[in-house]
């Protein structure tokens, strides 16, 4: 896959997640929970930390702990697609890693915090809120696993060297 068509693709992954973002914060106020289905709510929440919320609460070190460590990995991820750029399912699976990581970039770098607004509950039990980022980053690992499983036959040329 060409280097090119990688950074569109990324680049179309980050205008989607910071177009949802401002349209959802156009529309909500923080906190408040829109229902719209009864396994799902549109939710605006700000998110400082990682993960599931992970170190939200500390003194604001971790703002930019979390953007270098995104940087770092984005320009790991542009190495590793030029480097890989046979293996397609692994550079879409980059792909999507690296369009959701600069968007969640974007916002630590701009806002301070990451905005999250998609909930999903059943009955009371509600998965921490996220957003197209977040999505996109955990469907390119998915596509990581499901390729480290595909059979690779070795470069018996690699191999004699």
């Amino acid at each position: 896959m060409k280097l090119q068509i990688s950074l569109s693709l990324a680049l179309v992954v980050l205008v989607l997640d910071i177009a949802t973002k401002r349209w959802v914060e156009s529309v909500l106020f923080h906190g408040q929970q829109i229902p719209l289905t009864g396994f799902f709510n549109l939710v605006l929440t700000y998110n400082a930390g990682a993960a599931f919320s992970f170190l939200s609460d500390a003194a604001g070190w971790q703002r930019w702990f979390f953007s270098a460590i995104a940087a770092g990995a984005s320009a790991l991820i542009i190495y590793l697609l030029r480097k890989h750029a046979a293996e397609k399912m692994f550079c879409i699976a980059l792909t999507l890693i690296l369009g959701g990581a600069l968007g969640n970039l974007w916002d630590r770098i701009t806002l301070g915090h990451v905005v999250d607004f998609l909930d999903f509950h059943i009955r009371n039990y509600h998965w921490p809120a996220f957003n197209v980022a977040d999505s996109a980053i955990f469907l390119g690992a998915m596509l990581l696993i499901l390729d480290s499983f595909r059979r690779k036959e070795p470069d018996i040329e690699k191999l004699n060297s």
